[in-house]
C-alpha cells in the first residue's frame, strides 16, 4: 500500500463527514480573567468618556520620566465587547499621549510595544470605567473643578440610563461613594451650577483651572441677584431676562483663570441691574450681598456701647475644693481657682488689676490706664473695623447672643485667680514695674517653689540669680527615685527641663531626665485616663502658676536676648 502523503491525508479528512458547518473565527475571544499582554499602539486607544480635557500639568515631567525609565507599571485595559481595539481602563490617557510623541521622535519599539494588564469588561463597564477615571485622576495631577463637574455629569446619566428614573443629588452622591469616587452631596450642587450656568458663559476661565472657592461665590451671586431680579421687575418690561444678562456678563470676563475677579464680575452684575431695573446701586448691592435679617440690621443706626460694668459681671465659680480657702468677693468676675495660701496683695509689688473689693482703683480705670492693658494684652492685632464691630453687636442683640468685646473685657482677659506670694488674676498681662530681668526670675522662682510645694518637693527647688531665677536639686531622683512620689518626680524633671533649658548645651537633660519627661508630662498635665487624676496631675491651681511661670520665662528670654528691648507694651511681647 502506498504511503500518504500529506495531501491524500488532508482530502481524507474533508470528505462530508469532517467538512467545516460553521463559519471561520477570525479572532481569539478576550481573556475571562485579569491577564498580562503586550499590544501596540495600533492596538489602544485612550478612553473616549476620559474627564481630562486640558493638558495635565504634570505632563512633561511625567514624559521625561517615561523617555528615561519607561512605565513603572503595566497600564490597565479592557476592550468592549464586540470592539477591536484595546482602551485605557482606567487612569493612563496621559502616559498613552505621551508613549505616541516618544514612538513619532525616537521610532524605540520600547515605546510601542506596551507591556499591559488586561482586565475584562464589567458588567457595569461604562460606569466602572468613568469612576474608575476620575479617582485616578484625582490621585495622579488632579482635574480641574469643570473637568470633575462634566465627569459627575456623564456619571449621572450613565447611573439614570442603569436605573432607567431619574436620580436626586443625594441619591447620586450616594452611587459614586459605592463605586470608588466619593463627592459630597453640595458639591454636586455646584458641579450642577457651574456645568448649568458658567461652562457656556466663560468656558476659557473654567478650563484654565478657576477653583471650587470662586465658582461657589458665582453660584451664591447668581442665586441671590436672580432672586433681586425677579422681586424688583415684577410689573416691569425689560428688553432682557435674567439668565440673559447673567450669561453676558460673565463672557466679558472670559479671558484668563489668573485674572478672573468675582468682586469686578459682581460690580458690572449690579451696575448693569442698576441701570435696567432703575435701582440704586448701593441698594442693590445690599439686597444682593447681605440677607434680609443681616441688612436690616446694616441699615440701623449703630447704637453707642458702653462698656459692661463690673457689678453686672456673674460670681466666680469655684473648680476645686481641695484646699478651702475664704471664698472671693461675689462681684469678682473671676473664675475661682482654689489657693494654698491666703492672699496678701499689699504686699505684692507686680500684682495685676483685679475688679474685685479690694483693688477699687481698678474699678473705674483712666483712659490712660485703660490703653495700657488693652494694648498689653494683644499678642497679634485682630484685622476689624469700628463699622464692623457695630454690625456684630447690633447682630449679636437681634439674636439674643452675647457680644464678646475685647476692650470691655480686657480686665479680665484670661481671667483666673491663683493664691500664693505673688497672686495670679492675670495669666498673660505683664506690669510694667514687673516687666525687668532681675523681678521676672523673683516671681518665676516663687511659682516653682509653690508648683513643687505642692507635691511636698518645694526643698528641692533653689533660687538663683542666674537663668531663670531657679535650680532643680535632681540628686533625690538620682539617688532613690523610687523615694519620691511619681507625681512628685514629674513636677521636678519638668522644673528642670524648664530651668536647664534656659541654660548652656552642656547643663542640658541627660538621657534618663528624657525619659522621666516622656514618660511622666501627659499624666502630669491632663492625668491618666482610668486612674485618679486628682492624684497623677497638677492641681488647677498648680496648673495657673505654671502657665504664669511660663508666660513670665518667655518674657524673660526675650528681654535677656534682646528681641523684646522694642516693645513698648511688654504684655504684648
Amino acid at each position: 500500500m502506498a504511503e500518504l502523503t500529506s495531501k491524500d491525508m488532508a482530502d481524507k479528512l474533508l470528505v462530508d463527514p469532517f467538512q467545516r458547518s460553521g463559519p471561520e473565527t477570525e479572532t481569539l475571544s478576550d481573556p475571562i480573567a485579569d491577564t498580562p499582554m503586550t499590544v501596540t499602539l495600533d492596538q489602544l486607544q485612550p478612553y473616549d468618556l476620559n474627564p481630562r480635557v486640558t493638558r495635565n500639568p504634570r505632563y512633561d515631567d511625567i514624559k521625561d520620566s517615561i523617555r528615561e525609565r519607561g512605565l513603572d507599571s503595566p497600564p490597565a485595559i479592557t476592550r468592549r465587547p464586540g470592539e477591536p481595539h484595546y482602551i485605557i481602563r482606567n487612569g493612563g490617557n496621559t502616559r498613552l499621549a505621551i508613549l505616541r510623541e516618544l514612538w513619532t521622535e525616537t521610532k524605540d519599539e520600547r515605546f510601542f510595544r506596551i507591556p499591559c494588564l488586561f482586565r475584562p469588561w464589567p458588567e457595569r463597564g461604562e460606569i466602572v470605567a468613568l469612576t474608575g477615571h476620575l479617582a485616578e485622576n484625582e490621585l495622579h495631577g488632579g482635574l480641574t473643578f469643570i473637568e470633575r463637574a462634566l465627569g459627575v455629569e456623564k456619571a449621572r446619566e450613565l447611573y439614570e440610563i442603569e436605573s432607567g428614573e431619574t436620580l436626586s443629588q443625594t441619591e447620586l452622591a450616594r452611587r459614586l461613594t459605592a463605586d470608588g469616587y466619593p463627592v459630597p452631596q453640595p458639591h454636586i450642587s455646584r458641579m450642577l451650577d457651574a456645568v448649568t450656568y458658567l461652562l457656556p458663559a466663560m468656558p476659557t476661565v473654567l478650563y484654565g483651572g478657576l477653583g471650587r472657592p470662586q465658582i461657589e461665590r458665582l453660584s451664591t451671586l447668581r442665586k441671590s441677584s436672580a432672586t433681586v431680579w425677579d422681586a424688583r421687575s415684577e410689573g416691569k418690561s425689560l428688553d432682557i431676562d435674567f439668565p440673559t444678562l447673567f450669561h453676558d456678563v460673565l463672557a466679558t470676563f472670559d479671558h484668563t483663570a489668573d485674572g478672573f475677579s468675582v468682586g469686578r464680575v459682581q460690580d458690572e452684575l449690579i451696575g448693569q441691574m442698576a441701570e435696567l431695573l432703575n435701582v440704586d446701586y448701593d441698594t442693590l448691592t445690599l439686597d444682593i450681598t447681605e440677607p434680609e435679617s443681616r441688612r436690616r440690621i446694616m441699615t440701623r443706626d449703630p447704637v453707642p456701647h458702653a462698656p459692661a460694668s463690673v457689678e453686672t459681671l456673674p460670681p466666680p465659680v469655684n473648680t476645686e475644693s481641695a484646699h478651702p480657702t475664704s471664698p472671693p468677693s461675689a462681684d469678682t468676675p473671676r473664675i475661682s481657682v482654689p489657693v494654698s495660701e491666703p492672699q496678701q496683695e499689699e504686699e505684692i509689688p507686680s500684682q495685676e488689676p483685679t475688679t474685685s473689693p479690694n483693688a477699687p482703683e481698678d474699678s473705674d480705670p483712666t483712659a490712660s490706664n485703660r490703653n495700657e492693658r488693652v494694648q498689653g494684652n494683644i499678642v497679634t492685632p485682630a484685622t476689624t473695623t469700628d463699622r464692623l464691630q457695630d454690625i456684630q453687636r447690633l447682630m449679636a442683640d437681634t439674636t439674643g447672643e452675647a457680644w464678646e468685646d475685647f476692650e470691655s473685657n480686657v480686665l479680665k482677659s484670661i481671667p483666673v485667680q491663683a493664691g500664693g506670694l505673688y497672686p495670679i488674676t492675670d495669666v498673660w498681662y505683664i506690669e510694667p514695674r514687673l516687666d525687668t530681668p532681675d523681678s521676672l526670675r523673683v516671681h518665676i522662682a516663687q511659682f516653682a517653689s509653690e508648683i513643687a510645694d505642692e507635691t511636698g518637693q518645694a526643698e528641692h527647688i533653689q533660687p538663683v540669680d542666674t537663668g531663670l531665677g531657679f535650680l532643680c536639686d535632681m540628686s533625690a531622683l538620682a539617688t532613690d527615685g523610687h523615694a519620691v512620689p511619681m507625681i512628685g518626680r514629674a513636677v521636678l524633671t519638668l522644673l528642670h527641663a524648664l530651668s536647664t533649658g534656659y541654660q548652656s548645651t552642656s547643663q542640658s537633660l541627660d538621657e534618663l531626665d528624657n525619659l522621666r519627661l516622656l514618660d511622666h508630662l501627659g499624666p502630669l498635665l491632663q492625668g491618666r485616663h482610668g486612674g485618679n487624676s486628682q492624684v497623677s496631675r497638677l492641681s488647677d491651681n498648680a496648673l495657673v502658676k505654671l502657665y504664669r511661670l511660663l508666660r513670665l520665662s518667655r518674657r524673660l528670654v526675650d528681654l535677656e536676648s534682646d528681641t523684646g528691648a522694642n516693645n513698648t507694651t511688654p504684655g504684648a511681647s
